[in-house]
């Protein structure tokens, strides 16, 4: 189910995008994603409470043309059903720098390359409360 969804968002390289939002109760997952399309996910940030055999682990991913990549987990997971967190995502050119709500920061290479991304969505168990891009 789709949360949020900004096209022609224009997430450039250089910016930060902030997102603070709150698990909803028996969440099973949410996800934030950056990209061209649906099918063109440059960025997934999928924070899995219990979905399909991943429990308490945050997947990341891209997917081009429809296929996904190959899936990057972090051991740390921390998310909780109904309280508030912030996701910090670093834009710069070779690499999406994500940092997590215990401050732990993930890498994640900019696999489909491009310099803008017009789109910017969330999906699932989530209520957004704030959104930024500066």
């Amino acid at each position: 189910m789709r949360v949020l969804t900004l096209e022609n968002a224009s997430f450039n390289v250089g910016e930060t995008l902030t997102i603070t939002g709150v698990p909803k109760p028996n969440a099973a997952r949410f996800n934030v994603n950056i990209g061209l399309s649906d099918r063109d996910r440059a960025l997934h940030v999928d924070p899995r409470f219990n979905h399909l055999n991943y429990i308490r682990k945050v997947v990341f991913n891209s997917c081009k043309g429809g296929t996904w990549g190959e899936e990057q987990c972090v051991q740390s997971f921390p998310f909780e059903e109904g309280k508030e967190f912030e996701i910090s995502i670093e834009f710069k050119s070779a690499e999406f720098l994500v940092i997590l709500p215990d401050n732990s920061v993930f890498h994640f290479p900019n696999r489909l390359g491009a310099e803008i991304y017009p789109m910017i969505f969330v999906d699932d168990d989530v209520r957004i409360t704030s959104f930024k891009i500066k």
